[in-house]
C-alpha cells in the first residue's frame, strides 16, 4: 500500500495537474474576486469564507480527470484489479494521494489567500479546520466520479457534471463553518454535519468506487 501511494504521488508530480495547478487556480480565483465585486473591505469580509471554499472545491476538480486515467491508459489498472491488494484499498490509496497533492496544499494556502479577501482574524482557524475536515470528502467523491468515467474519451466534462452535485453538501456546511467562525458564532452544528458527511463518504464510497471499476474492467 505504501509503494502504491508513493507511486501515485510521483505520477501526480510528473504528469502535471498536481498541487501546483490547483494552487495556481486557487490563487487566480482569490485575486480576481476583488476585481469583480469591488474593493470594499466589509463586502470582501462577508463573502471571503464562501469564495475560499468555492475556490478550493473548483481547484480539486482540476486533477480528477487524471486520477485513474493514467492507470487505464498504460494497463496498470488491470494489474491492480488482479493484485492481492483489494480494489477498495486501491481506490482509497488513490483518494489519499489526490488529497495529499491537491487538498492538503489548498488547506495550507487558504489562510494566506484569506488575507487578500480581508477574512476576519477569528475566521482563519475555522477556515483551516473546515477545509481540513471537508477536503478528504471531495477527494473520495472525486475518486468515485473518476471510477464512473474511466475509459471514456473526453470524460472530464462528464466527470465534473457528475461530481459537482455530490460536492454541494460539503460546500454548504464547510462554508457555513468558516462563515460562523469568522463572525464568532456557534459552529458546532455545521461542523458536526461536515464531519458526518466526510466520515460517511470515506466509509462507503470506496466500496462503490471499487464496484464501478470492476464493472468497467470487464
Amino acid at each position: 500500500m505504501i509503494a502504491l501511494l508513493l507511486r501515485d504521488l510521483k505520477l501526480a508530480f510528473r504528469a502535471g495537474g498536481g498541487f501546483g495547478l490547483g494552487l495556481a487556480f486557487f490563487l487566480i480565483v482569490t485575486v480576481l474576486v476583488p476585481f469583480s465585486v469591488g474593493p470594499q473591505s466589509s463586502l470582501l469580509s462577508t463573502i471571503a469564507p464562501g469564495i475560499l471554499w468555492l475556490g478550493a472545491l473548483l481547484a480539486c476538480l482540476l486533477s480528477l480527470d487524471r486520477l485513474l486515467a493514467l492507470d487505464w491508459e498504460d494497463g496498470s489498472l488491470d494489474l491492480l484489479a488482479t493484485a492481492p491488494l483489494p480494489l477498495e484499498a486501491v481506490v482509497t490509496i488513490k483518494a489519499l494521494a489526490h488529497w495529499l497533492t491537491t487538498g492538503l496544499p489548498l488547506v495550507l494556502a487558504a489562510p494566506f489567500l484569506g488575507v487578500l479577501l480581508n477574512l476576519p482574524v477569528p475566521g482563519f482557524s475555522w477556515l483551516v479546520i473546515s477545509l481540513l475536515i471537508g477536503t478528504p470528502a471531495m477527494s473520495v467523491i472525486g475518486t468515485f466520479g473518476a471510477a464512473l468515467t474511466v475509459g471514456l474519451k473526453r470524460g472530464g466534462l462528464l466527470l465534473s457534471l457528475l461530481v459537482l452535485p455530490l460536492y454541494v453538501p460539503t460546500l454548504i456546511f464547510g462554508a457555513e463553518v468558516a462563515r460562523r467562525g469568522a463572525t464568532e458564532m456557534e459552529t458546532q452544528t455545521p461542523l458536526l454535519m461536515l464531519a458526518g458527511i466526510t466520515a460517511a463518504t470515506v466509509a462507503l464510497l470506496p466500496f462503490a468506487s471499487a464496484a464501478v471499476l470492476r464493472i468497467n474492467l470487464r
